[in-house]
């Protein structure tokens, strides 16, 4: 395909606990990428997962299968797609990393569409898709390359290197726990609903910040791995020493001192990345980059360092698993004619950025 050819790519993201579905136009190629989201259907299992205090395997893959038809229809009655066969460029899904079962009914789903409407498909990498979600924001028009990626969610911590768009170097990750899961792991001790993070980030907002001395783990090391457990555990020790002693505390001390611990990490590591390889920008996506704390504290680091760095943040819409990222990363594959074989795609549980 032509590098600044405009397509229209549907994309099937079903990593985890969202079935999602979206239909995206592309163009610029590699140098001035532009997207049109045209539908960007989520449907969310959390009521569903919410019981067990996070997200059930087969039940994502049971939920996912059932919702994956419905999905499609609404996808393109709002794109207004009346023939995929002639309209859609493309089919992207997400073939890793994520829960395996849960990736297979989006790829099984694929398969039987790409089969029917013969066209070409794209196996698309969940992380690519978080890094460029930032270019969904139609104010983004050029990154300035080098730049700092911060990862952040769930089940993922990672600094990139990006040099160009599809050019990734991962500076560090996470050894343990992610951040993302630190803050669900947190909210169960403060016996808070699930999905836990945003909750803690709630309490977080009333709360006294040096409430509690929270550890900063690897905070100075000089590689950009991350480790979250041993602050998990200390939370955790400080309740049941505050329970036992019958202290009275405030779980929104207990919520902003972690929060603030957390950040501390990922900022300073970012920023000294950023540094180090002399970036002209940051970007931060994934779930944790809807944290309003974590967005105003890089804003501000990044302004107080007066280097002229641009910082690129995920619109808040698109900052959870959704399929507008996928097409988006799917977009610089397609132009560089990366395509698989349908009958070839696999789930890569740890599929590696």
């Amino acid at each position: 395909m032509a590098k600044d050819q405009e397509l229209t790519i549907l994309a099937i993201e079903t990593s985890c606990d969202e079935t999602a579905i979206a239909v995206v136009d592309a163009s610029g190629g590699l140098l001035l990428p532009k997207f049109r989201v045209r539908a960007n259907i989520v449907s969310s299992q959390i009521k569903m997962h919410a019981p067990y205090g996070g997200v059930v395997p087969n039940l994502a893959k049971r939920e996912h299968i059932r919702n994956l038809p419905i999905i499609l229809k609404q996808a393109l009655r709002k794109a207004s797609i009346g023939n995929p066969q002639k309209e859609i460029s493309a089919i992207a899904v997400t073939t890793g990393p994520g829960l395996e079962p849960a990736l297979w009914t989006g790829i099984t789903f694929t398969q039987k569409l790409a089969e029917e409407w013969r066209l070409p498909v794209i196996a698309a990498n969940h992380m690519e898709g978080h890094l460029v979600t930032p270019l969904l924001n139609a104010r983004v028009s050029k990154v300035a390359f080098p730049t700092i990626a911060l990862l952040v969610s769930g089940g993922h911590t990672q600094i990139v290197l990006v040099k160009k768009w599809g050019d990734y170097t991962v500076l560090g990750e996470t050894v343990d726990d992610a951040a993302g899961e630190a803050f669900d792991k947190v909210a169960r001790m403060l016996e808070l609903p699930y999905p836990g993070g945003p909750e803690v980030s709630r309490l977080a907002r009333t709360g006294n910040r040096y409430g509690f001395s929270f550890p900063r783990p690897m905070l100075q090391q000089k590689n950009y791995n991350f480790s979250f457990s041993g602050l998990k555990t200390a939370v955790l020790y400080q309740l049941r020493d505050l329970t036992e002693q019958k202290t009275p505390f405030s779980k929104n001390d207990i919520a902003a001192s972690f929060e603030d611990a957390v950040i501390d990490v990922l900022m300073t590591k970012t920023m000294r990345a950023a540094a180090e390889y002399k970036a002209r920008s940051i970007i931060i996506g994934g779930g944790v980059a809807a944290n309003a704390r974590l967005r105003s504290r890089m804003r501000d680091a990044v302004k107080k360092e007066k280097q002229g760095r641009a910082l690129y943040l995920a619109p808040l819409s698109m900052t959870g698993d959704n399929a507008a990222m996928i097409a988006a990363s799917a977009y610089f594959h397609a132009i560089s004619n990366d395509f698989a074989s349908w009958k070839k795609l696999e789930a890569h549980a740890n599929l590696p950025l």
